[in-house]
């Protein structure tokens, strides 16, 4: 009785599952944060990036259950593992340099092969995604003790979700 029933609930969780894309309204794409100043990594230190979506409800931004902690993401950026690299990264012209000096290091510059981002969730469940969405993206500093440092960088980027249709 339970595997039959087990095999029902996976069986469905395919038929249930959506896809979304982000349909930006900011033409500059990225915007600095409000609740947070922008400001500039130090030299040599370690890095993690959080990224946040929150839902605009009410006249209020409100957190949502998509979130990712990269920790340590120097050593992460190029992992091809992660969606870092898969939707960003792997479009650096300079990669060799960016992977010796990472992006703490002074008189690194960034350097990208042209490319569009194409903000998509794949096969979310749940109840269905409406209305305003933005994603935040915030770098935090470490120093060499691992105490988080006052200077991070932080960017959002801001638009309406979208069900795709399959």
């Amino acid at each position: 009785m339970f595997a039959i029933l087990l095999i029902l609930i996976l069986g469905s969780t395919d038929i249930l599952a959506t896809d979304y894309i982000l349909r930006v309204e900011d033409p500059d794409i990225y915007t600095t944060c409000k609740e947070a100043p922008p400001g500039t990594i130090g030299l040599n230190e370690a890095f993690d990036v959080k990224m946040s979506v929150l839902h605009f409800n009410r006249g209020n931004w409100e957190p949502t259950v998509f979130n990712s902690l990269t920790p340590d993401f120097c050593n992460a950026m190029f992992n091809t593992n992660l969606f870092w690299y898969k939707y960003w990264f792997k479009n650096f012209e300079n990669r060799e340099e960016i992977q010796e000096k990472c992006l703490a290091t002074q008189g690194t510059v960034l350097v990208y092969n042209s490319f569009v981002v194409v903000p998509r969730l794949n096969n979310v469940m749940g109840p269905p995604l409406k209305g305003r969405y933005k994603v935040v993206f915030l770098f935090e500093t470490f120093n060499e003790y691992d105490e988080r440092q006052p200077i991070s960088v932080c960017f959002e980027i801001s638009g309406e979700a979208e069900k795709i249709k399959n």
